[in-house]
């Protein structure tokens, strides 16, 4: 799989990074919420399967980031990472 892991704290990028080339899958990175809509849609970006997305995101959160990749890439799958409890937060992540 090709999978693009977004996130803001370099510790937990580099760990999910880490775990996930270990179990076999190319990994892209990115830190912030432009770069992040930036590779997902990028022509030579190899066709990702996997969009891991942290919410709160400098830039761009992770929901306008979601908004954003959906609307070029809605088959594209997005899994949000989030420190984010309330069921609002729930409730926004599933419009997006």
């Amino acid at each position: 799989m090709h999978i693009l892991i977004v996130e803001d704290e370099s510790s937990l990028r580099e760990a999910l990074s880490d775990l996930l080339r270990g179990e076999g899958h190319e990994v892209l990175t990115a830190a912030d919420g432009h770069r992040a809509v930036e590779v997902a849609l990028a022509p030579q970006t190899p066709p990702l399967d996997l969009v891991l997305l942290d919410l709160m995101l400098p830039g761009l959160d992770g929901l306008e980031v979601c908004r954003r990749v959906r609307e070029r890439r809605p088959e594209l799958g997005i899994l949000m990472l989030t420190a984010k409890g309330s069921e609002e937060d729930k409730g926004d992540g599933d419009r997006s």
